[in-house]
């Protein structure tokens, strides 16, 4: 017998039992995927953001649909209207999140922060932290190059040219959490968006003494305590020489607002204070002799 045919022979035999013990193995081994998943992934904006806390949008719906129930899950982009549908599918009920949104605690632009020196390097705040303390005397205040906005997919930060510090667009804002990661200062936070989107916050993090924190930005938070004292509701705390208003408790009354000696506590989406006339204010009265 001709050599060829031979092989040809043998190496049809070995293909067609190598396919044969192939397609024996993959249906002995075989795993029925949950058609729920494809569903759920259907539902699911596709951002892949990982903000949900898993790689992209797949991996999440592989993870829900094997969940007993919905706690612990969510989707910051989708958000509750997303949830519902994805309950719906599993047949399960959900608890609503409040709405987040990011806001940047740091107020400190050229204006209050000046330069001590110029940054000569690529432009990238991780970097620049990386290297030194930064081009204020401020070791905690924004650098000002943009890696949030770089991080973000939805175009919902922006760098303001005049006072260079990063601005979050309400509208587009997912509260995806990519420029919380991306900041290596730690200045941009996830607070709930708040009864009619308002929120009051301090936007200053350094630690420092007041006397180093007046030195390097005149809007920063000394940690006087005055708005810890005008708070009835408990929502103020000073702690490594800072004040953090604890968004759970806040009740938005402005209190603090009005009492702080540095400005540092911003008040977002207020009506303006209405000033009274000088000739409505009751003049006090002359103590008796």
């Amino acid at each position: 017998m001709n050599p060829i045919v031979v092989a040809v022979v043998v190496l049809a035999v070995i293909g067609i039992s190598s396919g044969l013990i192939l397609y024996y193995i993959a249906e002995k081994f075989k795993v029925d995927e949950d058609p729920r998943i494809d569903e759920i992934e259907e539902v699911l904006p596709g951002g892949n953001c990982g903000a949900c806390g898993y790689p992209g949008c797949r991996q999440f719906a592989e993870a829900v649909a094997m969940a007993d129930s919905l706690d612990g899950y969510f989707c910051p982009v989708g958000g509750n209207d997303v949830m519902a549908e994805i309950a719906q599918i599993l047949g399960v009920e959900v608890v609503e999140h409040e709405k987040e949104l990011a806001v940047v605690r740091c107020a400190g632009s050229s204006e209050f922060r000046p330069l001590t020196n110029e940054y000569d390097g690529p432009s990238s705040c991780a970097l620049e932290h990386a290297l030194y303390s930064g081009h204020t005397e401020c070791q905690y205040g924004c650098l000002g190059h943009g890696d949030c906005v770089a991080a973000c997919e939805f175009d919902a930060i922006y760098m303001d040219p005049v006072t260079d510090l990063p601005v979050v667009v309400e509208d587009k804002c997912t509260a995806c959490g990519a420029c919380v990661e991306a900041c290596p200062r730690d200045i941009i936070e996830l607070r709930p968006v708040g009864k009619k989107s308002r929120r009051i916050y301090v936007a200053c993090v350094s630690e420092e003494k007041a006397g180093l924190t007046s030195k390097a930005c005149k809007v920063g938070c000394i940690g006087c305590g005055n708005c810890e004292k005008a708070c009835e509701f408990d929502a103020i705390t000073i702690e490594n020489n800072l004040s953090y208003i604890d968004p759970a408790k806040c009740r938005l009354c402005r209190a603090c607002v009005s009492v702080c000696p540095t400005e540092s506590i911003w008040e977002l989406n207020f009506p303006v204070r209405r000033s009274i006339p000088s000739n409505k204010v009751k003049p006090k009265k002359k103590p008796t002799a």
